[in-house]
């Protein structure tokens, strides 16, 4: 598996920029419309998805989550990341340590850019703080797509195909391909997607990161879990053994008074 990294701030993590978040980070507004050239059976298949998950209304009345993010391969893990994200106010707090060891807090509104960072508990300022604020935002793009890809089928821009049904050793399926009509960070960015056709739950994807040259990528979505009326995968395997995982998983119906104002 090749492994994409953060390329401005290569210092601070190890770990795969595998998927990108394309849409807004905002998910407080109802249902949305389809994009229109989205193929129709692939929105029906899409629809399944969202209520196996738990549901639209479920996940629109979701106040927040926590969550660990982190890669592991041979039993050797590496950096985890633990995120703080108020879905309706579009805060979002994210630490763990870099590689030179230094603890990491950042605080960003993921709806207007305004933040704060701290790095070994130092208070950071000026051009130094925007260059981490705009780390926070590569981190939330990363690791929440691996989490919450399935939920954002229907997000403005996301333009669904449908390419078939698949039959292999692990089960049937119907894949789904995703591209993105100018969202984003990486708009050119490419996902195809395999759905179980018995529990409507993604369990398998592709993918082929923009400017990257085929073949496309592979990992599993697995080991899925149940929070708050709400299902998350927690692990995605790679075919040369390593494993993306999210963990310690929390929906939150309150947050903390300083989760984000605060290290």
């Amino acid at each position: 598996m090749k492994i994409r990294r953060i390329l401005c701030i290569a210092a601070l993590l190890a770990l795969p920029v595998a998927a990108r978040a394309q849409t807004s980070p905002s998910d407080s507004v109802a249902a949305k419309a389809p994009t229109p050239s989205s193929d129709p059976r692939a929105v029906e298949v899409a629809d399944k998805i969202m209520k196996a998950l738990g549901g639209q209304k479920h996940w629109d009345e979701l106040v927040g989550l926590r969550w660990s993010f982190g890669f592991e391969q041979s039993d050797t893990v590496r950096n985890i990341r633990r995120h703080s994200w108020n879905k309706q106010s579009g805060w979002h707090r994210v630490e763990g340590k870099n590689r030179a060891g230094q603890s990491f807090c950042y605080i960003e509104n993921l709806n207007d850019g305004h933040g704060m960072a701290w790095v070994n508990g130092n208070a950071i300022e000026g051009d130094s703080l925007q260059k981490l604020l705009k780390v926070a935002k590569r981190l939330w793009t990363n690791d929440t797509y691996w989490m919450l890809m399935p939920y954002k089928l229907r997000d403005p821009g996301v333009m669904l195909g449908y390419d078939g049904e698949v039959k292999d050793s692990t089960g049937d399926y119907e894949k789904l391909a995703l591209s993105f009509d100018h969202v984003g960070q990486t708009p050119g960015d490419r996902y195809w997607v395999f759905v179980n056709k018995k529990n409507h739950r993604i369990e398998k994807w592709d993918y082929l990161l923009e400017k990257q040259p085929p073949p496309a990528e592979h990992a599993t979505w697995e080991a899925w879990q149940e929070h708050g009326g709400l299902w998350f995968p927690t692990a995605h395997r790679t075919p040369d053994g390593g494993n993306v995982f999210t963990r310690d998983v929390e929906t939150v119906a309150e947050f903390k008074p300083t989760e984000f104002t605060a290290p």
